[in-house]
């Protein structure tokens, strides 16, 4: 973090800003206000380069063409590389998950690369689309109460060995890979699928990345009321019977 505070960067809101996923940028930014930091958000469009000096950056879900247009300025830019070459924290959704990985399938059917940030490979399934809410356990190595989020892909992704899933899931799709994973991370890069938006059902996950950014075990706490009270009515409401 710079001396004049938190810098975060929601990254392609033109492209990659599908299903409310601009709503974690605003959550970072009010749960790292509420602890009393500054914050500095720059919104860089498609047609932008992206900073490499900002400490958390957010990427949303697309669809298939602009995942693609996305992919293609993001690995020419590079700024998102040396970003994370610098120690920069990244969260991204659904298409932004999938552009993070080695490669995925896009809306030409052929094999795209992605910007190698996680060890994950996307490809399209056949079934029927992932739709609907999705609860799972976070990786215990983060330390993370229960994950609730919605889902809506057709994307099947597979983690590699240099990556961990995100979450083991308990009732949904998640990763589509049958294995029930969800999502998946390294040390500063994070990718789900998981809609909602995420980072408003699961504050802790935001927490952690204002964690990460400022190189700290723990942050003051704050009034959690009402996210609680939307994560306890969005968990009650993925568990009633269909």
């Amino acid at each position: 973090m710079s001396d004049t505070g938190l810098r975060v960067v929601w990254v392609y809101p033109d492209l990659l800003s599908t299903y409310g996923d601009q709503g974690n940028a605003l959550v970072v930014e009010r749960r790292a206000r509420q602890r009393g930091l500054a914050v500095h958000r720059t919104d860089v469009r498609s047609d932008e380069q992206v900073p490499t000096s900002a400490d958390i950056y957010l990427i949303g879900g697309g669809e298939d063409r602009p995942q693609r247009l996305a992919a293609e300025r993001l690995v020419r830019d590079g700024g998102l590389q040396r970003a994370v070459d610098n120690g920069a924290i990244v969260f991204s959704v659904c298409a932004g998950y999938q552009i993070l990985g080695r490669e995925f399938v896009n809306d030409l059917g052929e094999p795209q690369k992605g910007l190698g940030l996680l060890d994950v490979v996307s490809t399209r399934g056949e079934a029927e689309r992932c739709v609907g809410d999705v609860l799972g356990d976070i990786d215990e190595t983060l330390g993370l109460p229960q994950l609730t989020g919605f889902e809506n892909h057709q994307g099947i992704t597979h983690v590699g060995p240099g990556a961990r899933p995100l979450a083991r899931v308990r009732l949904g799709k998640g990763n589509g890979t049958g294995d029930g994973t969800e999502g998946a991370w390294n040390d500063t890069v994070f990718g789900t699928y998981m809609h909602g938006p995420v980072l408003a059902r699961n504050p802790q996950i935001a927490d952690l990345l204002i964690k990460l950014a400022l190189d700290v075990n723990a942050l003051p706490p704050v009034n959690d009321q009402w996210y609680e009270a939307l994560r306890k009515e969005r968990i009650a409401a993925a568990l009633q019977p269909a």
